[in-house]
């Protein structure tokens, strides 16, 4: 089990072990998986797979700049999980459909799988925090300053 205690402060997403899977997972579907299909995939499998490969480390990185709001972080959290989650369905058509390398695919949708789920715990996480912070708070004056 890792012990959490070596871990460095998030300073910003690069910091969350989400988005490093994401973005590794990411590199190794345009690297590895991308080239070996045919042709005739340009315009569908291809570009599906490019697409939901890239969304993941961008939406968390686009939801990190937005977790002041209320709603804002869950909205790309969630995003980001749809994505990984239709990247594990393309990478099981590449699989299946194409024959391209099935240790490799696996390896590829074991990691999505590990994303998915970090991305749901950082959810509720931070959904958890965002109302302990809720009900900590002194209440707001919602009186108006006339002068």
């Amino acid at each position: 089990m890792e012990n959490n205690n070596n871990k460095q402060p998030i300073r910003g997403f690069r910091d969350l072990d989400v988005y490093q899977n994401g973005y590794q997972a990411m590199l190794t579907v345009h690297k590895e998986i991308l080239p070996k299909l045919p042709a005739s995939e340009k315009y569908d499998l291809t570009d599906q797979l490019s697409r939901s490969s890239k969304a993941v480390p961008r939406l968390i990185a686009e939801g990190h700049s937005k977790r002041h709001q209320r709603a804002g972080f869950q909205k790309y959290l969630d995003d980001a999980h749809a994505e990984a989650n239709e990247s594990i369905v393309s990478i099981e058509q590449c699989r299946d459909l194409y024959g391209v390398d099935a240790a490799l695919c696996s390896k590829l949708i074991d990691s999505y799988d590990k994303i998915a789920r970090q991305l749901f715990n950082l959810a509720a996480a931070w959904d958890s925090f965002k109302s302990r912070r809720r009900q900590t708070s002194p209440p707001h004056d919602t009186r108006r300053a006339t002068g």
